[in-house]
């Protein structure tokens, strides 16, 4: 309730000192333990956000992003072409970085290409928020809910179970996301042509450490997903190590690692230790069970699993959802593709209203910093329609690609 109210309180507190209360709420009250509480919090999680974090904040503060950037768009000579080639950009880096981290890093970046370009940064906004909620679908590390269903639901191959399943329907959702961005803001594409400058790097050898880690993230990824996940045979590369071992020379190497170190989302961080200290909270009090009545097994289809997965995501936010429904899953002893709805509905919810994502947070935060915002009403308006769409694709596609 804090979290839907918190824009109409005095205060505006964060969502972070939000479940931060409440995690201390559960610890006063006796409904955990101090020792409970510690072996709640899901440090791989932690470390992975942590290393994903460090090297998102070096990939903006050097710069290397804005010759990159020139390289990608350049060809697109009206707003059509980089619109959506925006959006497929963004959703496919939020399948491989997390989509909170594409958030961090896109941020600015489009407001950069708003005033660049001179179009509306509103528009790209809400383009980036259902990007990279939309790309991350495909992924396992798409996101947080997705990581903690990879973790919970013991997939022998993540990697290629979600590819197999969510590529191709989450490929038609950003489409989808065009085209509702398209109708939406239809008067901003009355532009025929685009002028394109090439821009410099603004740290040479950050930007160099950076892409390295960038390219590091991306070959252990390729390595897991093909060495291991195909010839089923070499040594066991964890999602934690993939952004540990990312962070690395960002940490050892960069004479910047203070800086970078000290701006990173610790917010976020701790909004997601202390969510796993409450829902650990919640699931020990058998509140939750009782109310999904699991002996009638109705919330256990996949069209169910999804339409309860938006519905409580814009409550409690997807991440404490799935860490609340994924011991419902294993105690019924779900398929996998009970698994891949949750991870499909828990994450495109973040499209449906601004408390959907904590990526939509991140982005709105950051935009109103250098002053642009998105309200609660605007983004239900493109979210809603456009959530409905997503959602249909995906259901068709669990019936056709069984």
């Amino acid at each position: 309730m804090l979290i839907a109210l918190r824009n109409t309180l005095q205060l505006r507190p964060g969502i972070w000192q939000i479940m931060l209360g409440g995690a201390i709420a559960m610890l006063v009250t006796g409904q955990i333990t101090p020792e409970d509480a510690l072996r709640a919090i899901n440090i791989d999680i932690i470390l992975f956000l942590s290393g994903m974090f460090i090297v998102g904040e070096a990939l903006w503060r050097s710069g290397a992003l804005l010759p990159l950037s020139y390289r990608v768009f350049c060809c697109a000579m009206n707003l059509d072409g980089l619109v959506l080639l925006f959006i497929m950009v963004a959703g496919l880096l939020s399948a491989i970085l997390m989509n909170d981290t594409v958030a961090i890093i896109g941020t600015p970046f489009v407001i950069h290409l708003s005033r660049k370009y001179g179009i509306s940064a509103k528009m790209l906004l809400l383009a980036l928020a259902f990007a990279v909620t939309t790309g991350s679908v495909m992924s396992p590390i798409g996101n947080p809910q997705n990581l903690l269903i990879a973790m919970g639901s013991g997939m022998e191959y993540p990697f290629l179970t979600f590819l197999r399943y969510l590529c191709i329907p989450t490929l038609a959702s950003l489409l989808l996301v065009y085209c509702v961005v398209r109708y939406a803001f239809r008067e901003e594409f009355s532009r025929c042509v685009l002028t394109h400058e090439h821009e410099k790097t603004v740290d040479k050898s950050l930007a160099k450490l950076s892409l390295g880690s960038l390219g590091l993230i991306i070959l252990m990824i390729v390595a897991k997903t093909i060495i291991c996940g195909l010839a089923r045979s070499g040594p066991e590369i964890s999602l934690t190590l993939i952004a540990v071992a990312a962070a690395l020379p960002i940490m050892l190497f960069s004479p910047r690692r203070s800086e970078i170190l000290w701006n990173i989302d610790w917010h976020t961080l701790i909004f997601f230790a202390s969510m796993f200290v409450l829902m650990q909270g919640v699931w020990d009090s058998g509140v939750f069970q009782s109310l999904l009545n699991l002996s009638s097994g109705f919330f256990l289809d996949i069209p169910s699993i999804m339409m309860l997965s938006i519905l409580f995501s814009q409550i409690i936010s997807n991440v404490p959802f799935v860490a609340l429904f994924l011991p419902v899953l294993a105690d019924a002893a779900s398929p996998i593709e009970a698994y891949l709805a949750l991870a499909a509905g828990s994450t495109i919810a973040g499209n449906l209203l601004i408390l959907g994502a904590a990526s939509n947070i991140i982005i709105i935060h950051n935009a109103e910093k250098q002053g642009y915002s998105i309200s609660f009403m605007e983004f239900a308006y493109l979210g809603i329609p456009l959530t409905l769409s997503q959602v249909m694709v995906y259901v068709i596609s669990f019936g056709l690609f069984p």
